[in-house]
């Protein structure tokens, strides 16, 4: 047994966890933090995207252990003071779920993705980039049309 500190979603966590014990494990069993989704267990799907130091990572292939003193950020940590982060807000105001098993990966990837290039997306770039996420009810139109919405929401001010 290891010993693991880290900051979950802004707040400070340790546990005493198994070696072989996955990130998505440490979030889901040891923290309550169900929103993380284990899909595949084979990083195909992206159902268990978090962000880990600021990046996308898919946490069902990474050990807590890796994630020793990071700053870890799950679907339950996007939102902010109770309002939803604007990718949030797009994925229901476009329908970009139906079932919602993997509309938390791909929320959390998609809002990596508009941070990594403000301004510059467009549909063929979302396309490409998401290819890691997989949804299995949808045929990804409305999930790029919500992250370009949320993007657009999200662009920063031009400077004068």
């Amino acid at each position: 047994m290891t010993l693991v500190s880290m900051t979950v979603n802004g707040t400070a966590v340790s546990r005493e966890v198994d070696d072989s014990t996955l990130l998505v494990e440490f979030l889901r069993e040891g923290l309550g933090l169900t929103g993380t989704h284990v899909g595949c267990d084979t990083t195909q799907c992206g159902c268990c995207v978090v962000h880990l130091n600021g990046v996308s990572a898919k946490s069902c292939t990474v050990l807590a252990v890796q994630a020793q003193g990071a700053e870890v950020t799950t679907i339950e940590g996007l939102a902010r003071n109770g309002e939803l982060h604007p990718l949030q807000r797009a994925f229901r105001e476009h329908h970009g779920l139906q079932c919602g098993f993997c509309t938390p990966g791909q929320i959390m990837a998609g809002a990596e993705l508009i941070e990594t290039y403000p301004g510059q997306l467009d549909e063929h770039a979302v396309r490409e980039e998401m290819e890691g996420n997989l949804c299995r009810c949808t045929g990804y139109h409305n999930i790029v049309k919500a992250i370009l919405a949320a993007a657009q929401e999200m662009k920063p001010a031009a400077k004068a």
